[in-house]
């Protein structure tokens, strides 16, 4: 049973608004173009409408990364070559704002906030952090739930407060961003749990592992799900396979969901929590887009459960949010052609003959 502070947040997201997608689909028809020229970002603005209620959708100025930071017990099975203790120099690095996100984020004049939901290290507190640990790093998933529920629920509160609060600051975009050493192989397990798809197929090499630690995420994942048989609880299952910044994104999507504010998604890691969170509030996927796709074969399989279609494809694996800041400004540009190009009317442009 779903507890009952997760339920509020799910019975706050509501649909699209109808009313603004059809103004915006009936505005994109008399814009100075042919009809569908621009192909994704018409469809993007009229998302775009119905997230935010109105035709045109405002302009959006304040875009924040939130970076959930964790750490996993399944790193003891030898899924990664690279030490644990990686998350928390990226932690600092991020701090510095020497990151590729960081790099990336000022070029798009976006904020980056960090949080540690579950690093296995003391941090040092201060600006760019938000302490909302639930404790150091999960379980190890290949012999036990790598979270307690009540864990989960934790964290899922705690990301729907960070996007709250970010809202409440003025931010207008939210993007979302993860690090965690070996969280590619709670990825898999939790798209093979929600799609049905086997591990081999959605299991992929993470920082570029080669083939026989990639047998091994495989036999890992394998072994998981078939000592917990997923069930038709999606919070359970969260905790059964995830990871505590998988947690946290999840209230981070519900919530963003809820206070209808556009949330662009990174790579796999926020493949495997929109699943979850779509589980949980499926009229929530409406208000996401697919900022890029990974090359892990588990975000191609995630996008396409979810009915999203990327918005770039470069080969990225990175994380940090990374795919998310690049789409950016396509997502702010879609919205500003609906805003700003002239109708075949104010420029006095002669239409297609429709006979």
């Amino acid at each position: 049973m779903t507890d009952e502070r997760v339920q509020a947040l799910v019975d706050d997201v509501e649909p699209l608004d109808g009313t603004a997608m059809r103004e915006a689909r009936e505005r994109q028809s008399q814009l100075t173009k042919p009809a569908g020229a621009l192909g994704v970002l018409e469809e993007t603005s009229v998302q775009l409408a119905g997230i935010t209620r109105a035709c045109p959708p405002p302009a959006l100025r304040r875009p924040v990364v939130a970076v959930f930071a964790g750490d996993h017990g399944v790193h003891a099975q030898g899924v990664t070559p690279w030490p644990q203790e990686v998350t928390a120099s990226m932690v600092a690095n991020f701090r510095a704002g020497g990151a590729a996100v960081n790099v990336l984020a000022r070029q798009v004049g976006a904020e980056v906030v960090v949080v540690d939901m579950g690093v296995a290290a003391d941090l040092e507190p201060g600006p760019g952090l938000l302490d909302r640990k639930v404790r150091r790093g999960t379980a190890d998933l290949a012999v036990g739930p790598a979270m307690t529920v009540a864990e989960a629920v934790t964290a899922i509160l705690a990301g729907a407060d960070v996007a709250r609060d970010l809202v409440a600051q003025g931010h207008d975009c939210l993007l979302t961003g993860d690090m965690g050493i070996a969280n590619t192989t709670p990825c898999a397990a939790l798209v093979a749990a929600f799609t049905g798809e086997p591990p081999e197929r959605v299991t992929g090499r993470g920082t570029g592992v080669d083939d026989a630690t990639l047998a091994r995420k495989v036999e890992v994942v394998e072994a998981a799900l078939a000592q917990r048989p997923v069930g038709d609880d999606p919070v359970r299952t969260l905790a059964s396979l995830g990871g505590f910044e998988h947690a946290a994104l999840v209230g981070f999507l519900l919530a963003g969901a809820a206070l209808r504010v556009p949330v662009v998604l990174d790579g796999v890691v926020s493949g495997a929590a929109a699943l979850v969170a779509a589980a949980l509030a499926p009229e929530a996927a409406g208000h996401w887009l697919a900022g890029h796709r990974s090359v892990e074969p588990g975000h191609t399989v995630a996008l396409a459960s979810l009915g999203m279609r990327p918005l770039v494809d470069l080969d990225l694996r990175l994380g940090e949010g990374t795919g998310a800041v690049l789409a950016f400004p396509l997502v702010e540009s879609a919205g500003a052609l609906l805003r700003e190009m002239a109708t075949f009317d104010s420029a006095g442009v002669a239409q297609k003959d429709a006979t």
